[in-house]
């Protein structure tokens, strides 16, 4: 499986992702990852129905994506991931999946979380999960879209309190 890209994004597949990111990395799927998600019939058939005409789009839990990736019926995957937080991302990295490169692009701000731009809210668990990331070498950038600028997630950290 070619791993085209990966982003963090707490809506997973919505307007931007199935028109522009998926044309931006040329994936032929689209694997949303996340085990709560993947528990919920109601959001993974939403999920699976607004996924872009000529992609497969597929909602697995943690494990199953681990699976799928060491899978050789799956070589000729060329795979947008989706996450909705980097806790799950490193799952998958502790998993044996070698991601290189994380897309921060829309962690929705809720109570007990920092705003660290327009699109991204972070809590301590999230810091935590990033810092390990960028500590086995995997750039974190934040772009909403892709023309948007690659911003530097680690140097937005710095001053996050909690």
């Amino acid at each position: 499986m070619e791993i085209s890209f990966v982003r963090i994004d707490d809506r997973l597949i919505h307007g931007q992702v199935a028109t522009v990111w998926v044309k931006e990395t040329k994936c032929n799927k689209i694997i949303a990852v996340s085990d709560e998600v993947a528990a919920d019939t109601l959001r993974k058939t939403l999920l699976l129905q607004v996924a872009p005409p000529g992609i497969k789009a597929y909602v697995v839990t943690i494990a199953k994506a681990i699976e799928a990736y060491n899978n050789p019926k799956y070589n000729d995957f060329k795979t947008l991931f989706l996450f909705t937080n980097p806790t799950d991302v490193l799952r998958v990295v502790e998993g044996g999946v070698p991601f290189t490169s994380v897309n921060v692009g829309g962690m929705c701000f809720k109570e007990g979380k920092t705003q660290i731009t327009g699109a991204v809210s972070v809590d301590k668990q999230d810091v935590e999960a990033f810092h390990k990331l960028h500590e086995k070498g995997i750039e974190l950038e934040i772009r909403k879209v892709a023309s948007d600028p690659k911003i530097n997630l680690i140097n937005k950290l710095q001053n996050v309190q909690f």
